[in-house]
């Protein structure tokens, strides 16, 4: 029994390290077999993990299929893709929440691109060259959050079919960043459809005022104007600013002007905790209180004198009219010199007009005031 017993003994383990190597290997055939699946639906020159597929800097031209259906987060960033058309997703994608486009000189989005992609959360456009961007680019009905659009306009007129999107398109969207792309104006009511908006990014543009936007919600949280060209910010933009508790916002970097016509905005910068950078905030003009910190100012130090400038202004005026009038007088002569003869001529035919005009006046004259005279005229004409 003992025997017996001990040989049992000894056959179980044998048994149990069979099992472990059957066991092991069906583990690494499933798993061999599911790994060449997965890599099978990975686009060329992609990496997949997961839910996440890679595509960076890879020099594509076009967006790479087929996408896995289950990818949440596709990066595209650093490629040659110029146009995004409908072609550019034509399988549904349901689970796909980021989409990253950077640094690919897009120029053209069409209409109904993002049609297969209902639940695109953030889309990252920046770093492009967009100059058409469709209004019906996003489904109806879109979960689009976050847009970043930072050194993506081509020029300022592209803004304006841009701005159209932001009025019908995209109603969800709380987080927009318009930086790096040399906006001097904005259109007047560009966010009265984005009431969700909390995070707004205005920042390195050329803004000279910010008065023609109307914002029409309480949502905004933080709103960034670092390094723009305003000069003040007049009662109707800090009236409307003080109506988002909680708002951070940033004025960094500005162009400002430290006359009489800042006191208002002193007053308000002095008494309101939304500005965050406010302590920094420095005067461009005029030259002697450069660099001094609005917070600083004295309201006696905020004058509005120019006569100096103004006689300077003036006299240079004059000059320049006095240039201009002698510049008109040397054409003058120059096309009297140029048409002398005709001149000449006009002035001996309008003499000649004359004469005659005169001698037949006279002659009448005589025949009226002479009755021996006017009786012979009678004569001669019958």
């Amino acid at each position: 029994m003992r025997a017996g017993g001990g040989s049992l003994r000894s056959l179980l383990p044998r048994e149990k390290q069979a099992r472990r190597r059957v066991s092991t290997a069906c583990v690494v055939l499933f798993l061999t077999c599911f790994g060449t699946a997965v890599s099978l639906e990975c686009p060329h020159k992609c990496v997949c993990a997961g839910t996440t597929v890679e595509c960076t800097r890879q020099n594509l031209t076009s967006v790479p299929h087929p996408i896995p259906a289950d990818t949440t987060s596709l990066h595209l960033t650093g490629n040659d893709i110029f146009n995004l058309s409908k072609e550019s997703f034509p399988v549904r994608l349901n689970s796909l929440e980021e989409l990253y486009l950077r640094e690919n000189r897009i120029e053209q989005v069409d209409p109904g691109v993002f049609d297969n992609l209902p639940k695109l959360r953030l889309l990252d456009l920046s770093s492009n060259r967009i100059f058409n961007f469709s209004p019906d680019a996003f489904p109806e009905n879109n979960m689009l959050l976050v847009l970043n659009l930072s050194t993506s306009l081509y020029n300022f007129s592209s803004a304006d079919v841009f701005f159209n999107l932001l009025k019908r398109s995209v109603p969800k969207l709380s987080n927009l960043s318009l930086a790096n792309n040399n906006l001097v104006v904005l259109p007047d009511d560009m966010l009265t459809s984005l009431s969700n908006l909390t995070r707004l990014d205005l920042s390195n543009n050329s803004l000279v005022s910010i008065n023609n936007v109307t914002f029409q919600n309480q949502a905004l949280q933080s709103l960034d104007l670092r390094n723009n060209a305003l000069k003040v910010l007049v009662n109707e933009t800090l009236k409307e600013l003080n109506q988002f508790p909680g708002l951070q916002l940033y004025l960094l970097g500005n162009s400002w002007v430290c006359d009489c016509n800042m006191e208002d905005m002193l007053v308000w910068l002095q008494s309101s905790d939304i500005v965050v950078d406010k302590q920094n905030m420095t005067c461009t003009v005029p030259e002697k209180l450069r660099t001094i910190q609005l917070l600083q100012l004295k309201h006696s130090e905020l004058q509005c004198n120019y006569s100096g400038n103004l006689e300077v202004t003036l006299e240079t005026s004059y000059v320049f009219l006095g240039m201009v009038l002698a510049l008109i007088g040397v054409i003058f002569l120059l096309v009297l010199y140029l048409n002398r003869k005709g001149i000449k001529r006009w002035m001996y035919n309008i003499r000649d007009a004359c004469r005659d005009h005169m001698e037949g006046y006279h002659y009448r004259y005589e025949i009226n005031s002479d009755p021996r005279l006017a009786n012979l005229s009678l004569n001669s004409d019958v």
